[in-house]
C-alpha cells in the first residue's frame, strides 16, 4: 500500500498534512466512518483525496455545489488524475458513457449533486461500479439545524447502504455540536470518528465598525491595508458600482457576480488569483473552492445572515498564516431591512407553489413529463416576462430546488464536446465515402486526442481557423454528423440551468409550518449575528468561536474590542502608547533594549502595542532590527 505521504508529494507536491489532515486520512484508510470538521482553508479536499488515490475503485464525492465540483474536477486532472462531475447540460447519452467507464474503472472520483443519487439510472449504473469510499462535502446540509437544510441529503443514507461496508466521510467547515450530531445520526455513520479543528484563527483580526459613509471607508481601508483583498457585497449592482468607485481612486479593483457570462467570470477568478487584479468586489457567489492564501484582507460592506456564512466568507483572510484582516461594516439602518430580508427569503407558500406552475409554463413542460432533462433557464428573463421580483423568484426556486422538484445552477461556460461514435475502420470508410467532410474530419483527429474514447472539448472558431471556413459551416457540419449519430456532438452552453428531478406534477404542496420553520431558523441565526455586530464588550474571536461550541479562555489580543481595551492607539491618555512612541523615535530601539528596558509584566503590554503600530502602518522594523517611526502623527 502507498504511504499517505508519498501520495501527497507525488500528487499535491506538499512534503507534510497540515494539522488533523493525516489522522483523517489514516480513519478512513483504516475502514471508520468519519467526519471531519475543518474551517475554512483547513484543507478538506486532500482528507478523501489522498485515501481514494490509495484504495482500489472509485469514490463517488457528494456536494451540492456545481461550480465547486468543476473546479475540484479540473484541479484533478491538472494533477494527472482522472476524475468526473455530472451536472445538468450533459446529455444523457454522455452520461451513460461516462458512468459506464466508472464501472470498467477508468476514474477515480466521481463528483455528483445529493440529486443525481435520486435517480434510478445513475444508481443503477453505481451499483456495478467498484466503490472505494463515499465523501459527503458540505455535510451540515443534511441537518434541518444547519444554515443550508437541503433535504435531498437525507436520502444519501439510502444511497450508502447499497455498499456494503464501503467507509463514508462527512466534512464541513462550520458546524455547532447540534450539527455535527445530526450528520452523525442522518448519515446513520457507524461509531465514526469525529475530528474537530479549533475554530480560532490567531492570525485573523476581527472587526466592526458602525459606519455611515461605508463607501468612503472601503476605499481608505483598502488604501490602508496592502495586500490582495475581498470586498463582499448583498447586491450585484453594487459590486460594480464599488470597484468603479475604488479605480477612480487609483485602488486596482474588479467586480463579481452570478449574473455575469461565465467567461467573464472565469477571466476575472483567474486575474484576481494571479495577483492582477488586487481586490475583488463581489457578492457570495465568488470565492468558493478559491483556496488563495495570500488575502491580507475581507471587507463585510453588509451583514451576512448567519455566523456561519461570515465564519466561511472572513476565514478566506490570511490562509497562509500571516497577519489579515477581516472587517464588518454596519450602520443602525441595516437593522431595518432585517423583517423585509426574511420575507423575501422565505416567501409563503402559494407564491413558491405559483412560481413552480409559471416556470413549467414557461419552459412548456406538460403533465407527468420532464424527469432528468435539463433546460436553460434565465431568470431575468423569465421575470421580465412575468414581470415579477427577481430576489423573490430566485428564493422560491431555492426552496423548490431543497424540496428536490428540480436542480438549479448557475451560468457555468461549458465548451462544445464531441465523441465519434464509429470504430477507427468504420469512420475511415465512411471518410471514403464522403470527401465533402473528409478534411474536417482529418483536423478533428489531428487537433484532439481521445475523441474515440471520451467526450472531449472542442472549439469551433480553432478548428474554421485550420480549415479556412467560416465557424458557422463548422458547427452546422458538426451538427449533420450528430443527426446522422457518428459523432455525439453537444455545443457550447453557458446559460444557467434548471434539471427537473421529477415529472410536472399537475399539482405540488409546500406545507405552511415548513416555511415558518425556515423563517424561525432564520431569525434565531440572524439575531446571534445583530449580538455579534452589537457586542463592545466580548473579544471578536471568543464570541465567533463560542457560537461553534468551542470554548476559549484568552482573548485575541488583536480585534477592535481587544484594543481598544489594551489601549487608546496615539491617544495622550495612553501613556504606554506616547513612551513607545518616543523610545521608538529615538532611533536605537530594538528588540534586545526593549526587553531589558522593561519588566516582564510590561513587555508584552508593548509587544502587542507594537504589533498594532505595525499592522496600522505607523511603524516598522528595518533591515538591522531597529524600530522606525514612520506615521505623521
Amino acid at each position: 500500500m502507498n504511504q499517505p505521504e508519498a501520495i501527497l508529494k507525488q500528487y499535491f507536491g506538499y512534503d507534510t498534512f497540515r494539522p488533523l489532515q493525516k489522522e483523517i486520512v489514516e480513519s478512513v484508510l483504516a475502514g471508520k466512518d468519519t467526519i471531519a470538521l475543518l474551517p475554512t482553508g483547513g484543507g478538506k479536499s486532500v482528507c478523501f483525496q489522498v485515501p481514494a488515490l490509495i484504495l482500489d475503485g472509485v469514490c463517488i464525492v457528494v456536494t451540492p455545489l456545481v461550480a465547486l465540483m468543476k473546479d475540484q474536477v479540473e484541479n484533478l486532472k491538472n494533477r494527472d488524475i482522472m476524475a468526473l462531475a455530472l451536472f445538468g447540460g450533459m446529455s444523457r447519452r454522455e452520461i451513460e458513457f461516462e458512468l459506464e467507464n466508472c464501472i470498467n474503472g477508468k476514474y477515480k472520483f466521481l463528483y455528483v449533486s445529493p440529486e443525481r443519487l435520486q435517480s434510478k439510472n445513475f444508481c443503477d449504473f453505481a451499483i456495478n461500479m467498484k466503490v472505494s469510499m463515499i465523501a459527503v462535502d458540505e455535510a451540515h446540509c443534511i441537518s434541518q439545524w444547519g444554515y443550508d437544510f437541503r433535504p435531498p441529503y437525507l436520502r444519501i443514507t439510502d444511497f450508502k447502504d447499497r455498499f456494503n461496508k464501503v467507509p463514508v466521510i462527512a466534512l464541513t467547515a462550520s458546524a455547532t455540536p447540534e450539527v455535527i450530531k445530526d450528520i452523525a445520526d442522518k448519515l446513520s455513520l457507524r461509531q465514526p470518528a469525529i475530528f474537530s479543528k479549533s475554530f480560532k484563527r490567531d492570525n485573523l483580526s476581527y472587526v466592526v465598525e458602525e459606519c455611515e459613509n461605508k463607501l468612503d471607508r472601503i476605499k481608505t481601508i483598502c488604501e490602508k491595508v496592502k495586500g490582495s483583498g475581498l470586498v463582499y457585497v448583498k447586491s450585484r449592482k453594487k459590486t460594480s458600482d464599488i470597484a468603479e468607485y475604488l479605480c477612480q481612486h487609483n485602488i486596482n479593483a474588479d467586480f463579481y457576480h452570478a449574473g455575469l457570462d461565465p467567461k467573464i467570470r472565469t477571466i476575472k477568478q483567474d486575474d484576481w488569483k494571479m495577483g492582477r487584479t488586487r481586490i475583488m468586489v463581489c457578492t457570495n457567489a465568488f470565492g468558493m473552492g478559491i483556496d488563495k492564501p495570500n488575502v491580507r484582507l475581507v471587507v463585510h460592506d453588509q451583514k451576512p445572515d448567519t455566523m456561519e456564512a461570515y465564519y466561511q466568507e472572513a476565514g478566506r483572510a490570511g490562509r497562509d498564516g500571516k497577519r489579515a484582516y477581516c472587517v464588518l461594516l454596519y450602520f443602525k439602518g441595516d437593522f431595518l431591512e432585517d423583517d423585509k430580508q426574511l420575507e423575501n427569503k422565505y416567501p409563503d407558500s402559494k407564491e413558491i407553489i405559483r412560481v413552480y406552475e409559471l416556470i413549467c409554463n414557461y419552459l412548456q413542460i406538460a403533465v407527468g413529463s420532464a424527469q432528468g432533462r435539463s433546460y436553460n433557464f434565465d431568470i431575468n428573463e423569465f421575470c421580465a416576462y412575468y414581470k415579477l421580483n427577481p430576489v423573490q423568484v430566485f428564493n422560491c426556486i431555492r426552496i423548490l430546488e431543497a424540496e428536490s422538484y428540480f436542480q438549479a445552477s448557475e451560468a457555468m461556460y461549458l465548451p462544445s464536446r464531441m465523441k465519434i461514435l464509429l470504430s477507427y475502420t468504420e469512420l475511415y470508410e465512411w471518410q471514403i465515402r464522403h470527401e465533402s467532410v473528409d478534411a474536417l474530419v482529418k483536423v478533428l483527429l489531428r487537433s484532439y486526442g481521445g475523441l474515440f474514447d471520451f467526450y472531449t472539448n472542442i472549439f469551433e472558431n480553432e478548428i474554421a481557423r485550420r480549415l479556412k471556413k467560416p465557424e458557422k459551416w463548422v458547427k452546422e457540419q458538426l451538427a449533420k454528423l450528430h443527426e446522422l449519430e457518428l459523432i455525439d456532438y453537444i455545443p457550447q452552453n453557458n446559460k444557467p440551468q434548471l434539471l427537473f428531478l421529477e415529472n410536472r406534477f399537475n399539482s405540488i404542496h409546500i406545507a405552511d409550518g415548513k416555511i415558518e420553520f425556515l423563517r424561525q431558523r432564520y431569525r434565531d441565526k440572524l439575531a446571534y449575528m445583530n449580538q455579534y455586530l452589537t457586542n463592545k464588550q466580548v473579544c471578536r474571536s471568543k464570541f465567533l468561536v463560542k457560537y461553534f461550541g468551542e470554548k476559549e479562555e484568552n482573548d485575541c489580543g488583536y480585534c477592535d474590542i481587544c484594543l481598544d481595551k489594551k489601549n487608546k492607539p496615539l491617544s495622550d491618555e495612553n501613556t504606554d502608547m506616547t513612551n513607545l512612541k518616543a523610545m521608538i523615535q529615538a532611533g536605537d530601539l530594538n528588540l534586545d533594549k526593549l526587553k531589558s528596558s522593561l519588566q516582564a509584566s510590561k513587555l508584552e503590554d508593548y509587544l502587542i502595542l507594537l504589533r498594532w503600530l505595525t499592522d496600522n502602518g505607523d511603524a516598522e522594523m528595518n533591515a538591522e532590527g531597529y524600530w522606525v517611526w514612520k506615521s505623521k502623527k
